[in-house]
C-alpha cells in the first residue's frame, strides 16, 4: 500500500499538517490543531482501511469517508489562514494539494466502480 500514489499523498500531507500546526497559537490546541490534525490522519487511515476491506462497495464506502476528510481538511486550512495562523500563499499551496488528493480518491473510486461492473459481467 506504501506504494500507492493517493495514501503517499495522503500521508505527505498528513505530516505537513502536523508540523504546520506546530506554529499555531497555543489557545487553538484544543480547536484548530486537533482538528486539523484528526480529519487529516483520518483521510491517510481510511485510504489505508479501504485497500483492506474485501468487497468493492466496502472499498469505496471507505474512501469516500476519505475524500469528506479531505475537504474538511482543505476547508479547515484556508480558514486558519484567513484568522491569521497560516500565510495565505502556503494555506493555498496546501488545499491545492488536497485538491489533487481529491481527484487522485475520485479517480480511485471510478476504477473500483467500473471494476466492480466488469466483475458483475462475468
Amino acid at each position: 500500500m506504501e506504494n500507492s500514489k493517493i495514501y503517499k499523498m495522503a500521508e505527505d500531507l498528513e505530516i505537513l499538517v502536523h508540523n504546520i500546526t506546530k506554529e499555531f497559537p497555543k489557545d487553538e490546541k484544543f480547536r484548530s490543531v486537533d482538528q486539523l490534525k484528526r480529519s487529516s490522519s483520518l483521510t491517510t487511515n481510511n485510504i489505508a482501511e479501504g485497500y483492506n476491506r474485501y468487497s468493492f462497495k466496502e472499498k469505496i464506502r471507505t474512501l469516500v469517508i476519505a475524500k469528506g476528510e479531505a475537504e474538511e481538511t482543505k476547508r479547515n486550512i484556508l480558514k486558519s489562514a484567513k484568522k491569521g495562523f497560516l500565510d495565505t500563499k502556503q494555506a493555498e499551496g496546501i488545499s491545492n494539494q488536497y485538491t489533487e488528493l481529491l481527484k487522485g480518491i475520485s479517480g480511485y473510486i471510478r476504477f473500483l466502480k467500473d471494476q466492480s461492473k466488469e466483475k458483475i459481467k462475468t
